[in-house]
This record gives structure tokens, sequence and C-alpha cells, in this order.
């Protein structure tokens, strides 16, 4: 449930708009973004103007998601749409949808309303850097129904948890690299692409990446539909790339195409999840992904992941209690692939 506008005018019911052919340039056709925000209206912001200084042959049109923001955000968004004339759609939920939600609606408008040939999708606190929408469409995607970009710091750094990924599990080369690096205590690195691929001039081929610079063909979507919005956060980009994966879709790190993303403001030296309830996602959905991707393999796994998601609760003083009770639900509902929990019980379970 929601309500959509266009630029700033109603658009319920609206049908494909007419849009003029691609000019020439667009290498990759039509392109369309999609940006999902819940109050941040200042990284919506400098999200929004990057994006509005595109032009159009590159950036076709922009799909903001507004997951039930209570700050100024729908103030930012109106103001916004004068700097996309007829390329800003905003549906503005009555629920909060998670990124999960937020994406699966998004793609699916961008599809429905735009036509587009390829989209990008991106939180609010992620924007493309100079030039990668052009490095974009310069690039040659034959054989990829995916690109992931390389994901940066502001300051320059590569953004950790933007890494795209390598399955182990899929390949006797990839075990052998995985029991390598937890043999050399980095396990982390038997997952993910090497840092020397950011350096790299030709694409790597990958199959996980996160919805930070990720572009979608339409031969990606028909394959792989829409992510679960019943994850609500966390994993849901993952499970949704591997999925495409295992229906035969190519994924691609293109080096070239530079992404920055802002999350400065959450804390990581404290080492734990604030608010609480977000841990109940994070490990439910992390099961999920362990099971898919590692197959058989991952019951054997449970046992050292367990102990130290449990350990974790040192991290947790005053709310120990409640991070236990809902790593126990986590753990329970990720084993039997429950989805259907509200929020407002999780919330609820964390207090």
């Amino acid at each position: 449930m929601g309500t959509e506008t266009r630029s700033g005018e109603a658009t319920k019911g609206l049908g494909r708009p007419t849009e003029e052919a691609p000019s020439a340039g667009n290498g990759a056709g039509r392109l369309v973004a999609v940006v999902v925000t819940h109050n941040r209206c200042a990284q919506l912001d400098t999200t929004l103007t990057r994006l509005a200084a595109e032009p159009k042959n590159l950036l076709h049109a922009v799909v903001v998601v507004d997951n039930q923001s209570t700050d100024d955000t729908e103030k930012l968004l109106t103001r916004h749409g004068a700097a996309l004339p007829d390329r800003l759609l905003i549906h503005r939920s009555d629920t909060n949808l998670g990124g999960a939600g937020g994406f699966a609606l998004g793609i699916r408008l961008a599809v429905e309303r735009f036509d587009p040939d390829w989209v990008v999708v991106m939180d609010d606190d992620a924007r493309p850097a100079s030039g990668a929408l052009d490095a974009f469409h310069a690039g040659d995607h034959a054989g990829w129904e995916a690109v992931a970009a390389a994901v940066y710091f502001p300051g320059g750094d590569i953004c950790e948890m933007n890494r795209p990924s390598c399955n182990p599990f899929w390949s006797g080369a990839g075990m052998a690299r995985l029991v390598r690096h937890v043999a050399m205590g980095r396990g982390r690195d038997g997952f993910h692409i090497p840092v020397a691929a950011y350096r790299d001039t030709e694409p790597t081929p990958i199959d996980g990446a996160s919805f930070v610079g990720l572009f979608l063909s339409r031969r990606a979507i028909a394959l792989a539909g829409y992510p679960d919005a019943r994850l609500f956060i966390y994993g849901d980009d993952v499970l949704y790339t591997l999925g495409l994966r295992e229906r035969g879709g190519r994924i691609c790190f293109h080096p070239q195409v530079r992404f920055e993303h802002d999350f400065s403001t959450i804390h990581t030296a404290e080492k734990r999840f604030l608010p609480l309830w977000k841990s109940y996602y994070h490990h439910r959905n992390l099961l999920i992904v362990y099971r898919r991707a590692a197959g058989m393999l991952f019951w054997p796994a449970l046992l050292l992941i367990l102990p130290k998601w449990i350990l974790k609760v040192r991290y947790h003083a005053g709310d120990r209690r409640a991070y236990l009770r809902l790593l126990a639900r986590a753990v329970r509902d990720g084993l039997t692939l429950r989805l259907d929990v509200a929020l407002a019980d999780i919330q609820a379970a964390a207090r």
C-alpha cells in the first residue's frame, strides 16, 4: 500500500509512458535507478543530487521507494521532482517494507513504468561516483546478465561490506581456496573476490553481490524474478544473486564502474546491533544464505557458526537476555525457513 507520484504529480494508474528512443551513445540502452530510503533525508539528498546531474541518455529515470519515513523525506522528494522533470517516480509506502521489500517493489515499478534495458539499485546512502555511468555504458556487457560496481567509502577505501563474493562450495578450486584462507585466519577472503580485482581492467566473474551499484539486465530479472520481500533486511541481495546464478545468469564485477557508499554513522567498533531487533534478521537470513550456498556442507558448518554468534552476547551488556532470545528465534526460523514474522513481533521480543 502507498501512494505514487511522478515529478510531483499523482500517477496512480499511470500506464507505461511513451518515451523517445535512447539517444546515441547510450551503449547499454535505457537505464533506470532504484533507490530505497528510510529516515535518512540528508543522505538521500546527496544521492538524488548526484543522480539528477546524470544526462538522460545515461540515466533515463529514477524510482524512489520511501519506506514510511517520518523525517523531512517527503519535502525533499517534492523538491527533487523539479530537478528531475518527468524522470522521478516516488512511491511512499504506508508501512516499512525493509530493504528487501523496497527493492522488490522498486524494481517492479521501474520495469512496469519505464521499460528499461537495465536497472541499477542502491541504498539512500550510496550513489555512482563521477564517470561511473559513462563507464557502465561504455562497457561490453555481452554475456553478462548483471554487473556489480566497485564500491568505495567516500575517502577512497574499499567498502568491505560490498565486496562481491564467489561461492567456494560450487567448485573444488573454491573449496581449496576457502580451506587455505581459513588456515591463515582470513576466512572471509575465502568467500570474496581478492582486493587485487579492484585494480584490474577486465571484469571478474562472481556469484554474489550487494544491492549497492548492482546493474540488472531485463534478462536477469526474467531469470531471477524480484527479490524476496519477506526477508525484510539483510541477505536479500546475496540470495537474489545466488538465485540468478543458479538459473544460469552470469554476473561480473566491473572495477571501472565505481560507486560510493557513505555509512560512516554506523559505529562498528561497538560490535553490537543498534537497534537490537535487527540482530534477528541478520542471523535468520544469514542462516538461509549459508544453507543455500553450502548445501549439505551447511550442517557441519553450523557447528562452527552458532558458537560464534552466541559469544556475541558479550557485546550486548544490558540486553543479553533479549539478544539470546532473538538469536534462538532467528535460528529456529532460519532452519525452518519461516519468513512470515511481523516486524512488530520482533521489536516486541527485543524489549
